[in-house]
C-alpha cells in the first residue's frame, strides 16, 4: 500500500509501471489513458473434493463455488490497489491459476493488469463504483474506445462438472462404430451452458449492453479425464454515445526489399 501510494500522481516520486506491450502502452495513451502502474491481486486458495456419482451427469457445486470465489478474492484485492492509485481503470488484465508443489490440493489464483486513469474527466467507473476492468488488448481497447464504447468490467461465470463414464457394455458396444456418446454431448452441453449464463448474469448486473472477447475455457486442472472446469470470462461494454465512428483500416506499402 505504501508503495502505490506513493505512485499516485501528484506525488514527487510518481512513477508508472506497467506490464502493457510498447504498442499497447502507446495506443492506450492514444485513447486518452495515462498508465498508473501494475496492480495484482492474489488468493491461495485450498480447493476441497467432492465426489460425481460415477454413471451421472453433474455438477460438482462444491468445487464450482471454490473456484468462483477464489478468483473472485484475486480480482477484488486488484481492485483495490486500483483504488489506491486513483485508477478509473484496468486494462490488459491476466486472470491465471498455478497449482502449487506445496500443496496437491492448493492453488494461487492471480489477477494482475496495468491501472490507468484518464486525461479527460469522466464517469468511466461501472454502477457499482469500481474501476473498469477489462482483459483486452491495447489494440482492442483503443479501438473499443475511438468506435464509442467503454468497458464496464470482467465477467465470468464457472461451472466444475463431472461427466459420467460409460457401462462396460456401452462402451463395447461402441468399438468401430461412427456414433454419437449423448451422455457426453450432453454434459459437456450442460456444462458450457451454465458457466455461460452464469456469466451473461454478471453482465447483466452492471447494465452491460453486450460482451465482447468471450473465451469458453475447458480446464481440467487435477480432476481427472471426467471432471472438467468450464471458464467463460469477457469484457462487459456500454455505449459512451448514440453514433458508432468504426475507424477504417488503411492500405500500407513497405518500402523495403521482401
Amino acid at each position: 500500500m505504501r508503495r502505490l501510494t506513493e505512485m499516485r500522481p501528484g506525488q514527487s516520486t510518481t512513477l508508472f509501471t506497467s506490464d502493457l506491450s510498447v504498442n499497447e502502452f502507446l495506443l492506450v495513451r492514444e485513447a486518452g489513458f495515462r498508465p498508473l502502474g501494475m496492480v495484482l491481486g492474489s488468493s491461495i486458495y485450498h480447493v476441497g473434493f467432492q465426489f460425481g456419482r460415477w454413471n451421472k451427469n453433474q455438477e460438482l457445486d462444491t468445487l464450482s463455488g471454490a473456484m468462483y470465489h477464489a478468483r473472485e478474492l484475486a480480482m477484488t484485492r486488484m481492485e483495490a490497489e486500483a483504488d489506491v492509485l486513483g485508477a478509473d481503470g484496468i486494462v490488459g488484465v491476466r486472470l491465471d491459476i498455478e497449482f502449487k508443489e506445496f500443496g496437491s490440493d492448493l492453488a494461487e489464483f492471480i489477477a494482475i493488469g496495468t491501472a490507468v486513469k484518464a486525461d479527460e474527466p469522466g464517469a468511466w467507473r461501472n454502477n457499482q463504483n469500481k474501476p473498469f476492468t477489462s482483459d483486452l488488448s491495447g489494440q482492442d481497447f483503443w479501438t473499443l474506445i475511438q468506435s464509442g464504447y467503454a468497458p464496464l468490467g470482467m465477467v465470468m461465470g464457472t461451472c466444475v462438472y463431472h461427466i459420467a463414464h460409460q457401462r462396460f457394455w456401452q462402451a463395447l458396444g461402441n468399438i468401430g462404430q461412427n456414433v454419437e456418446i449423448p451422455q457426453f454431448t450432453e454434459a459437456l452441453y450442460d456444462a458450457r451452458e451454465l458457466a455461460m449464463s452464469r456469466m451473461q448474469a454478471e453482465a447483466e448486473s452492471l447494465n452491460a449492453e453486450g460482451i465482447v472477447g468471450v473465451q469458453l475455457l475447458s480446464l481440467p486442472h487435477r480432476w481427472g479425464g471426467h471432471t472438467t472446469e468450464f471458464f467463460s470470462i469477457g469484457t462487459a461494454i456500454r455505449p459512451l454515445r448514440d453514433d458508432h465512428h468504426i475507424a477504417k483500416p488503411q492500405l500500407v506499402l513497405p518500402l523495403v526489399d521482401s
